[in-house]
């Protein structure tokens, strides 16, 4: 049975990867984004 230390450890890794996931999406909306205005500046919409 794993203990109080272990489980918070393991809590700990699992808000780390869920923070950077998080971050990595953000981080991909906005050069999308970024992209489509840039695009649209050019007259490249649909």
């Amino acid at each position: 049975m794993p203990d109080a230390t272990t489980r918070k450890g393991w809590l700990r890794r699992f808000g780390w990867l869920v923070l950077i996931w998080t971050a990595s999406v953000v981080a991909l909306a906005v050069v999308a984004m970024l992209f489509r205005l840039i695009m649209g500046f050019a007259g490249l919409t649909v």
